[in-house]
């Protein structure tokens, strides 16, 4: 049975996985970025948990991470796709900020971009998105 930490990411990338980009999680940049875009879901930190007590619950804001990236031809092109894929991103989020009752709440913080060069091909657009996940459990390993 997975750990509620666990569920909520599973949850997260469940809902992530409703946008029109491709949506991976844990894994390394592939070779080539689908039209589309890509998010790859970063299970990030929980952090220290403040804790109460009767009954004891470690209550937590855990920073996972989403990077995002698009490609294009144009700056005007990366702006545009980054832009869509972002506010899908929010949108999302803001569809059921406590994914089905897991979380207390999610949030995305703003995104940093930035436009990489690529060598002999269409250039990047990039930024990471920290997703915090407030969540309490009655166990830090769970």
């Amino acid at each position: 049975m997975p750990t509620p930490r666990e569920t909520i990411l599973q949850a997260l990338l469940a809902a992530l996985q409703t946008l029109p980009a491709t949506v991976l999680r844990g894994d390394v940049l592939p070779e080539r970025v689908p039209a589309g875009g890509l998010l790859i879901l970063r299970d990030g930190e929980p952090g220290e948990p403040e804790v109460t007590l009767s009954p004891l619950r470690y209550h937590y804001e855990h920073r996972a991470e989403l990077e995002v990236v698009v490609q294009g031809k144009a700056s005007a092109d990366r702006d545009a796709a980054f832009d869509v894929l972002t506010s899908a991103i929010g949108t999302a989020l803001a569809a059921d900020r406590t994914l089905g009752g897991l979380c207390d709440w999610v949030e995305a913080e703003a995104p940093r971009p930035v436009d990489l060069p690529v060598e002999g091909g269409q250039a990047l657009k990039a930024a990471v998105v920290p997703v915090v996940l407030h969540y309490s459990t009655a166990d830090p390993l769970f």
